[in-house]
């Protein structure tokens, strides 16, 4: 190989690889040549094909199917715009904002909904104004996907006196999901706050969304607030970092 840069000869082999799936030469869902192929072609041994697959991997650029060989991940990280996905309009072209993003990639959206009531975790109960020693929250427990890709585990805990009886104990909560629901019920969410973290995931992520334990997520804990400063729902988003991108936008005063 040619004028190796000043670093990792394989960290420039996974830019070279990363470079041939963004022009197409690898396309999403197909399968990489094999190792042995890969180092012949770039003129670098098996170990450092092998050392730049590991970069990808973690990237979740490219996923490895034992016995099948080595593939580029199927899904480009969708953009997850804030501002887009909680208007009304949007919203209401779906069963809510993720049902929008997935069908706007041609893709079946997929979701698994558990409804329970439980004892709030305690940074949920004080975001709500809840008690910590009692069941005084619903909990909306979904994990989702496109087709049969893992995307998000995202856990919704609403005040049990806002949902007890009404369609946000339902698992089709209908168009526009339940931020819908929380308008026709008087509870009009007029302002969202997201804190957003990155961290390891955890065992029962690492089953669900198909990574390794070297890959990170997003850990969004959004929150929806009425006209009156109460905050009526907290989400609790977990994404794969590799699978999405957060874009935000907002007025300037």
């Amino acid at each position: 190989m040619s004028s190796i840069p000043k670093r990792s000869v394989y960290r420039h082999v996974a830019d070279v690889i990363r470079q041939a799936i963004a022009n197409g030469d690898y396309p999403r869902g197909g399968a990489l040549p094999r190792e042995d192929l890969l180092a012949d072609e770039l003129g670098v041994s098996r170990a450092t094909v092998n050392d730049a697959i590991r970069v990808l991997v973690a990237e979740g650029l490219v996923r490895i199917h034992r016995g099948k060989g080595m593939f580029v991940s199927e899904l480009p990280p969708i953009v997850r715009n804030a501002e887009a996905r909680y208007s009304t309009d949007a919203r209401e072209r779906g069963r809510g904002a993720f049902d929008v993003e997935v069908k706007a990639l041609g893709r079946t959206p997929r979701v698994n909904v558990r409804i329970e009531r439980v004892v709030p975790p305690a940074r949920v109960a004080e975001i709500l104004n809840i008690p910590t020693d009692e069941p005084s929250a619903v909990a909306r427990i979904r994990h989702m996907g496109a087709d049969d890709i893992p995307l998000q585990i995202a856990t919704s805990y609403i005040p049990v006196d806002i949902a007890t009886g009404t369609a946000i104990e339902q698992e089709d909560t209908g168009p526009g999901g339940i931020i819908s629901r929380f308008a026709e019920l008087g509870y009009k969410q007029v302002r969202i706050t997201e804190r957003i973290t990155a961290r390891p995931p955890t065992t029962e992520e690492v089953s669900y969304l198909a990574m390794t334990e070297d890959q990170r997520v997003f850990e969004i804990v959004h929150t929806g607030w009425t006209g009156e400063d109460r905050a009526v729902e907290v989400c609790i988003h977990v994404m794969p970092t590799h699978a999405w991108t957060l874009d935000y936008g907002w007025k300037t005063i």
